[in-house]
């Protein structure tokens, strides 16, 4: 999945790409190479011909009167071809010119959208400005490093006036001395800019723009080109760990080669999803002339993923490709070079992540709002009405009304949902949330439920959903074994078949809630024939039968979650196996893709949240030194993402599509982002952390008990290995772990 979502921004991408695969072959990026940066590449005039130069600037200004976001989709496309020449700097001049006030729109946009004139931003430069009596401006001084500044006809370059804020001017190229400088990035030229008493027109001082949102535009049009780096670089990893053999089978078999690639992946899809989110506060800051302060933390934040992830990905793709991958003939340096000049221009991300730290904790934060269609106003009013009537209910009236109507799990067939399709979905959420009105807390059940509807009896429907859709029915998943955890199919519980039902014997462990569960939903095994998938039955355990014994475990927080469940000759009857005999595999995997949507959902009642966090930190009633706030501006970042992808998803299914790569890698940083923060929380306390992990030992109680808690996270439901392997074989087609023995 690309930054845009939409089917538009697909159909440009798709067009940008088919253009750049005919305009921009591998032969042309070399003949760069060799040539420098001392003219425009001959695909300039059809650049400029298919609108990609404009698509962020407004037709007035002869743009395609689009915003950044579909900028950045273009971007994002040709950074995947290690585009040569100025377009990235071009986008970027014309992008701060338009944020400014005053002339030099109406004079440079059009000549920077029809390709006529090139464009460059210094975004670390050492200019000062005097100004005369009339209040003429004189420039002097040196910008080392320009990107783009050898082609350039029009300079954006800070300048500083002794002001608070530092100025900005737009200066023609022929009226400085511009000095290419030997670049990091073979495919794309920097200069050394000195403008030495250089008289700036009044005209070209860019009244209104700010080094905050320079900076800030640069997160987003270079982030944009990152991630299109880092794209470029998981595919053909990835490729290339699909048909590389070593040791007789594909380097891509290798779970340390499968997980590697996985990582990429998940470091792509958050700086996609970053940036998307910029771009998105960007448009909403400018457009209401408000939210500056979210349009600010949301840059801050893609500029710390993206360009890390551009190098991460880059140097992990070297690693994968290994010495072909290291040589000079090989395109992946290309794209690390690239990766590594993105991340200098940007400044250190350190400093980016310094910039989110003082944000989050002055209180700034960004809410996921899904702007719905105009459409949806009368289903809205249609299910607000009907929420208003429950919302006047309590207790187990109000949960057994919410379940009749289908609102604990609205996207089930009627009569156990509503049928609802993604866009109700999310007006149910809504309207539930504004009334006050909790869904029952189903726990295991919420795993139970969808099994049962999609195989289980009419009868078995009638006995068991309704109560457990209202809350009233507790439940537990008697799967784990001691031999069978991530490898469930190895199950060795014994299903024996006797007149009018089946006997179970053998162990479960993990059990959550098996001490209060009245029911347990059970796989055994029926039959040793064929593959380990096959012979397996799914069962309905009455927890009260004769032969059931359950003894809690004890967790290291020293509660007790979890159990361990022996079956000796339990009896189970014949209307209590669900599904086909035999055939419970399928069933049981039902259950557990619901489990692992249901655990990526939240921190798992733990409580470790960033908000949390940041409570915490304003608390602990001192400054935060230098390395405590780089450590909660990564929870934040991560914690962003999450929520990003989270967003994105959603939006792919209002439109009927699979939501593709965000969902799997939003399941993966769910599970591991609780511990992240709560480990975060306890680094913050210092010494103060030593007491027992005890909620009523105050703050210092309750980060111990959650770091002990969330350890937890990533081995339930789905260890993170396993999680990077499904990653690594269905979102990157590498090939499956072989089987035992072979």
């Amino acid at each position: 999945m690309a930054i845009g979502l939409s089917e538009e921004h697909e159909a440009l991408r798709e067009s940008v790409t088919g253009w750049a695969e005919r305009n921009i072959r591998p032969e042309v990026v070399r003949a760069a190479v060799a040539a420098g940066d001392g003219e425009r590449p001959a695909f300039w005039s059809a650049l400029a011909g298919q609108g990609l130069l404009g698509l962020h600037l407004p037709e007035e200004y002869g743009g395609s009167g689009y915003g950044l976001l579909e900028a950045a989709v273009a971007v994002e496309a040709l950074g995947e071809k290690a585009a040569p020449g100025p377009y990235v700097p071009t986008v970027l001049a014309a992008a701060a010119i338009l944020a400014s006030d005053g002339k030099a729109r109406a004079e440079l946009l059009p000549g920077l959208a029809d390709g006529t004139l090139t464009g460059a931003v210094a975004l670390g430069a050492s200019l000062t400005g005097t100004r005369d009596d009339a209040g003429t401006l004189t420039v002097t001084g040196v910008a080392e490093t320009v990107l783009g500044g050898a082609l350039a006809d029009v300079l954006v370059l800070p300048v500083d006036t002794g002001r608070d804020e530092e100025e900005w001017v737009a200066l023609d190229a022929s009226a400085v001395t511009v000095t290419p400088v030997a670049s990091l990035d073979l495919t794309r030229g920097v200069a050394r800019v000195e403008p030495a008493g250089v008289t700036v027109p009044a005209g070209r001082v860019l009244d209104g723009l700010t080094g905050a949102a320079v900076r800030d535009l640069a997160a987003i049009i270079l982030g944009a080109e990152a991630a299109g780096v880092a794209a470029w670089c998981v595919r053909a990893a990835a490729e290339y760990a699909k048909v590389r053999v070593q040791f007789g089978r594909p380097i891509g078999q290798f779970q340390g080669v499968k997980h590697k690639a996985a990582r990429m992946l998940v470091a792509l899809e958050q700086a996609r999803a970053t940036v998307w989110d910029a771009t998105r506060a960007a448009a909403e800051a400018a457009g209401e002339g408000d939210g500056a302060a979210e349009a600010a933390y949301t840059a801050a934040i893609a500029g710390v993923v993206a360009p890390d992830a551009a190098v991460q990905c880059a140097k992990d793709a070297i690693q994968i490709f290994g010495g072909i991958g290291y040589t000079f003939e090989h395109d992946a340096h290309l794209y690390y070079r690239r990766a590594l000049t993105l991340r200098a221009l940007l400044g250190p991300s350190s400093e980016w992540a310094e910039r989110v730290a003082g944000l989050a904790l002055s209180g700034v934060s960004r809410e996921m709002e899904i702007e719905l269609p105009e459409e949806s106003a009368a289903l809205r009013e249609e299910i607000r009405a009907e929420i208003a009537q429950i919302a006047a209910l309590e207790g187990k009236e109000q949960k057994r009304a919410l379940a009749g109507a289908g609102f604990v799990m609205p996207h089930l067939p009627r009569p156990w949902g509503r049928d609802a399709r993604p866009l109700e979905q999310v007006l149910i959420l809504q309207e539930l949330r504004a009334a006050r009105v909790r869904p029952p807390q189903m726990i295991i059940g919420a795993w139970v439920v969808p099994s049962i509807v999609a195989y289980g009896t009419p009868e078995q429907q009638e006995r068991f959903l309704p109560p457990t859709l209202s809350g009233e029915m507790i439940w537990c998943q008697l799967f784990s074994e001691p031999g069978a955890g991530s490898d469930l199919a190895s199950l060795q519980m014994k299903a024996e078949k006797v007149e009018g039902g089946w006997r179970l014997n053998g162990q479960k462990i993990w059990t959550s809630v098996a001490h209060v569960a009245e029911w347990g939903i059970c796989i055994a095994r029926d039959s040793s024939e064929g593959s380990k998938h096959e012979g397996i039955t799914y069962f309905i355990v009455d927890m009260k039968a004769p032969g059931v014994t359950v003894r809690p475990l004890t967790e290291m927080t020293g509660e007790n979650l979890f159990n361990e469940v022996f079956l000796d000759d339990v009896f189970v009857p014949d209307e209590l196996v669900v599904g086909e005999v035999g055939q419970g595999w399928k069933v049981a995997r039902n259950t557990l893709s619901n489990e692992r949507v249901s655990l990526s959902a939240g921190s798992g009642g733990t409580g470790a949240s960033v908000p949390d966090l940041l409570g915490l930190a304003g608390r602990l009633g001192r400054e935060l030194s230098s390395a405590e706030r780089q450590e909660v501006a990564r929870v934040v970042c991560e914690g962003h993402s999450i929520s990003a992808l989270g967003m994105r998803v959603t939006l792919k299914q209002l439109t009927g599509a699979e939501p593709g790569a965000d969902a799997s890698v939003r399941k993966l940083l769910s599970t591991s982002h609780a511990q992240h923060v709560s480990e975060c929380a306890v680094g913050l306390l210092g010494t103060a952390a030593v007491v027992a992990a005890d909620m009523k030992l105050g703050d210092a109680g309750y980060w111990n008990r959650a770091v002990l808690a969330t350890r937890a996270m990533t081995i339930y439901g789905g260890t993170t290995e396993v999680q990077l392997n499904i990653i690594g074989e269905r979102m990157l087609g590498l090939p499956r772990d072989p089987e035992p023995g072979r």
